[in-house]
C-alpha cells in the first residue's frame, strides 16, 4: 500500500503536472495582477490588450452590444416558448437563457433601450448623452471589450490550481477573523479572482449540500461575493483614473477585509442561525491538512491534482468563451435596462438626490470635496455597481471620483447582480436585509476609503 502511495505522489509531482500548474497561473497572475507602465501609465495587461480593441472597433461598438443585447432576449423567449431541445440539453444555454421574470422583463426592456439610442428613437430622455446614450456609447463599449480578454484568460486563475494553492494556504485565517470555515476561502478566491456571481453559485451549492450554516453562507454571500478585478477595471476607468488601478485596487482590498471582518459581528448577519440547510456529510472534516503535510505543501499537492485533470488547450478556450459569452449576454441587458432606468431617474428626478442629502454631513465631516454630488451616487449603487460611477464621472474633484469608485465597489451587494442572484439562491438573506447589509457596508468602508484619498491626494 505504503509503495503504491508512494507511486501516486511521484506521478502527481512529475515535472510536466508542476508545468501545467506553473505556467498558466503565472501567466494569469501577470495579465490580471502585475502593474506595468504603458502610454505613461501604471496599468495591467488585461487592460492594454482591451484598449487596443476599443480603438480598433470604436465606431463599431454600440452596434455590436445592441446586436448582443437583442441576441440575448431572442435566446430567453425561445427558451420560454418553443424551448429548443438543442438549448434545452445544454446546461450552459439553459443557465445563460432560462432565466426568472425579472430578468426576462430586464432583457425586454434593455433591447428597447438599446435600439432607441443606437437609432435616437422614442423620448429624447431615454437616448440622450446624459442617459441612454452614456451606457450604450461609453459604458458598453468598455465591457466588451474588457470582458472578452478577461473571460478568455479567467481560466489560467480557475483551472490550474491557484485557487485549490491559496485556498488551502488561507484555511487557518478565515476562522478566527472572519468566522467561516476554511473551505470558504476557495468562495472567497474565486470571487475575487473571477466575479461575484462564482462566489454566489459556490457557496450556495455547498450550503445546499450541508457544508455551511445559514449564518455562514450568509456571511460569505455578502461579504466575500466581491467585484472582480475585472470590474474593478471598469469602475476606475469610468472616473478616468485607470492610472490609479494598483492604488484603487489596495484600497478596495483593504476597506473590504474591514467590513468583512465587522459585518459578521452585527445585526442581521449575527443573528442568523448556525444551523444546516440538510445534515452535513458523514466524510466533513473542516481545514483538514494530513500529516506530514503544512498547509503550503498541502495546497501545491491539491494544485497539481487540480493541474493534472485539466483537459488540454481545446477545455481551456471551451471554458474561456462560455465566460464570455456569460459576462457578455449576462449583463449588458440588465447594465442597459437598469442603468438607463437609474440615470433617466436620477437626470430627470430629485429622488437620489433626496435620499443622498443624509449622508452630506457625513460627507462634509470627512473633508471630501463635492458633497453634495458625492452623495448622489452613495445609494444608487445598490440598483447597479456601475451607476454611482457613471454618475460621478462629472465631478471636477479626482479625490471624490476616486471615493466615489471605490465605494461602488465595496458596497458590494447590487441588485443588477450578486443581490438578484442571492435573492434567487437558497441563502437566507432577504431583500430588506440586503439594503441593511449595503447600507453597514457603506459606512464602514467610506471612512477608510477617504483617509486613504487623503494621502493619496
Amino acid at each position: 500500500m505504503e509503495q503504491i502511495l508512494q507511486q501516486e505522489l511521484r506521478k502527481k509531482k512529475s515535472p510536466k503536472r508542476v508545468a501545467t500548474f506553473l505556467i498558466p497561473s503565472i501567466l494569469g497572475i501577470f495579465l490580471f495582477m502585475i502593474p506595468i507602465s504603458f502610454n505613461d501609465n501604471i496599468t495591467i495587461p488585461i487592460a492594454v490588450l482591451s484598449g487596443l480593441v476599443q480603438e480598433w472597433l470604436a465606431d463599431f461598438l454600440p452596434a455590436i452590444m445592441t446586436g448582443i443585447i437583442i441576441l440575448t432576449l431572442m435566446g430567453t423567449i425561445l427558451m420560454k416558448t418553443v424551448r429548443p431541445e438543442v438549448m434545452n440539453r445544454n446546461p450552459f444555454l439553459k443557465a445563460l437563457l432560462d432565466v426568472p421574470p425579472v430578468w426576462f422583463a430586464a432583457r425586454i426592456l434593455g433591447s428597447i433601450f438599446a435600439v432607441c439610442v443606437l437609432f435616437q428613437l422614442g423620448p429624447e430622455m431615454i437616448w440622450s448623452e446624459n442617459t441612454g446614450g452614456l451606457l450604450l456609447n461609453s459604458l458598453l463599449p468598455v465591457l466588451f471589450s474588457v470582458f472578452l480578454f478577461a473571460g478568455l484568460f479567467l481560466p489560467l486563475l480557475l483551472d490550474f490550481g491557484l485557487l485549490e494553492l491559496f485556498g488551502t494556504m488561507l484555511t487557518k485565517v478565515m476562522r478566527p477573523i472572519f468566522k467561516l470555515p476554511g473551505r470558504s476561502s476557495i468562495d472567497c478566491i474565486a470571487s475575487w479572482l473571477g466575479d461575484g456571481t462564482i462566489g454566489v453559485l459556490l457557496t450556495s451549492k455547498q450550503y445546499e449540500e450541508g457544508y455551511y450554516t445559514k449564518r455562514e453562507a450568509a456571511i460569505i454571500g455578502t461579504s466575500f461575493s466581491v467585484v472582480s478585478i475585472t470590474f474593478s477595471l471598469v469602475v476606475i476607468s469610468q472616473v478616468g483614473l485607470s492610472h490609479m488601478f494598483v492604488p484603487f485596487y489596495l484600497t478596495i482590498t483593504g476597506a473590504g477585509l474591514v467590513a468583512a471582518f465587522l459585518a459578521p459581528r452585527i445585526p442581521p448577519l449575527s443573528r442568523k442561525k448556525d444551523t444546516y440547510y440538510v445534515e452535513k456529510p458523514d466524510d466533513y472534516t473542516e481545514d483538514y491538512i494530513p500529516d506530514g503535510h503544512t498547509p503550503l505543501s498541502w495546497g501545491f499537492s491539491q494544485a497539481l491534482e487540480k493541474a493534472g485533470n485539466n483537459r488540454g488547450l481545446q477545455a481551456f478556450f471551451v471554458s474561456g468563451g462560455k465566460n464570455v459569452l456569460d459576462m457578455w449576454m449576462g449583463v449588458a441587458p440588465i447594465v442597459m435596462a437598469l442603468g438607463t432606468l437609474a440615470l433617466i431617474i436620477a437626470e430627470y428626478t430629485p429622488i437620489f438626490q433626496w435620499l443622498g442629502v443624509p449622508f452630506i454631513p457625513l460627507l462634509e465631516l470627512l473633508q471630501i470635496p463635492e458633497a453634495k454630488a458625492a452623495s448622489e451616487t452613495l445609494v444608487v449603487g445598490f440598483a447597479d455597481m456601475f451607476l454611482p460611477s457613471v454618475i460621478g464621472a462629472g465631478i471636477e474633484s479626482d479625490m471624490t471620483r476616486f471615493i466615489v469608485a471605490s465605494v461602488s465597489v465595496t458596497q458590494l451587494i447590487y441588485m443588477s447582480e450578486v443581490g438578484g442572484l442571492l435573492l434567487g439562491s437558497k441563502i437566507p438573506v432577504s431583500f430588506w436585509e440586503l439594503f441593511v447589509i449595503f447600507i453597514q457596508r457603506t459606512l464602514i468602508t467610506l471612512p477608510i476609503i477617504t483617509l486613504v484619498a487623503h494621502f493619496l491626494f
